[in-house]
């Protein structure tokens, strides 16, 4: 086993996938490809589940477990996000592969809007994107960037941690649900009391943590959360729908007051097919951002205000898609599939057979 998750890592997978019944699978530059011929047995698939599993007291549960998260470690090839299910009676196994070296914004080539959104003093961040499009990524390039440029205290509450961050010029406190706290909500109460100067959050799920979180902006801290929405207008809606229903107005004007940027991703394909690329639907909470957000009649205008907003390094997914065409990063059929709006840029369509547009760039 160890040797084929080994082989996997090395040809750049970002998950695996181990079922009873089936070939060890992997994801590499975001296709399911077979890593072996011979199919798994259920024995072998919960043995494996058994080896993943660190605590005793879990292990000795296992047959009566449903669903079940934690991480775990191979030394000198990287960590993982496990998920252990049932499915058709027996096990399988999903793996979200956590290199040891913390990545950088660089590395990531995310835009520098997001060190100056890095050096805010207080504000909510929302860092936002489906299963799989790099959120973790870019919230543990962010506190890393926090971490080499600032002096301060960063309390994380994740389920299960991911990157491990050494302490550099920051003290990094990172607590895992189950293990050092009983749930995210209890966590980011407790972490208000902990004197942190950022708190992050893996993951915000219920209506109480989007009101503590918001909370802990408002009185002076800088929080970076996740959310599992595509883009930044369903974000922000789903926020607002988080909130109790007769808190719906004055939320929006906390939202809009704390609100700091809304970063939203996507990964895609590159063209030359050596891994994946962000493409960012970015909003940056400037003035006119926030009178959108007041006022829900304007919440339609947000998309106006992004695509107007270069100076600021705001950006919609569209505009972003024609920069990575045209940079030769990404293929345009790529680049129209993955596409907000129906009718797209003419810069994301390829050009008819005997075409002559795009001749000169």
């Amino acid at each position: 086993m160890e040797k084929i998750i080994k082989a996997a890592v090395e040809r750049g997978a970002s998950d695996l996938h181990i079922k009873a019944g089936d070939v060890f699978r992997a994801r590499i530059n975001g296709k399911l490809v077979p890593l072996t011929k011979q199919r798994l047995t259920p024995e072998q698939t919960r043995a494996i589940a058994l080896k993943l599993m660190s605590n005793e007291d879990d292990r000795a549960r296992l047959d009566r477990i449903r669903d079940f998260d934690c991480s775990w470690g191979m030394p000198g090839v990287g960590r993982f996000r496990v998920n252990v299910l049932r499915q058709r009676s027996s096990f399988m196994i999903v793996m979200r592969v956590i290199p040891f070296t913390v990545p950088t914004l660089e590395s990531l080539h995310l835009p520098d809007a997001l060190k100056a959104l890095a050096d805010s003093e207080r504000g909510l961040i929302i860092v936002s994107g489906v299963s799989g499009s790099g959120k973790s990524s870019t919230i543990a390039a962010i506190v890393h960037h926090i971490n080499r440029s600032q002096h301060k205290h960063v309390v994380t509450i994740e389920n299960p941690i991911e990157f491990l961050h050494r302490d550099l010029n920051c003290s990094i406190t990172q607590r895992e649900v189950g293990v050092d706290t009983e749930s995210i909500a209890t966590g980011l109460h407790a972490a208000l009391r902990q004197d942190p100067d950022v708190v992050v959050i893996s993951d915000i799920g219920d209506p109480e943590t989007m009101t503590t979180a918001l909370k802990a902006a408002e009185t002076g801290h800088l929080v970076i959360a996740a959310l599992p929405t595509p883009d930044v207008l369903t974000t922000i809606n789903h926020i607002v729908a988080m909130l109790p229903t007769e808190e719906r107005e004055i939320g929006r004007m906390r939202l809009a007051e704390a609100l700091r940027a809304v970063v939203s991703q996507q990964l895609l394909p590159r063209k030359d097919e050596n891994g994946r690329v962000p493409a960012l639907d970015l909003l940056v909470a400037t003035a006119r951002a926030r009178e959108c957000l007041r006022d829900p009649a304007r919440l339609g205008g947000l998309r106006d205000v992004m695509a107007s907003g270069g100076d600021t390094g705001m950006r919609t997914f569209e505009q972003h898609l024609v920069e990575l065409v045209k940079a030769g990063t990404v293929a345009s059929e790529t680049a129209l599939a993955a596409s907000l709006t129906p009718s797209p840029a003419d810069d994301l369509t390829p050009p008819a057979r005997g075409s002559k547009r795009g001749k000169g760039g």
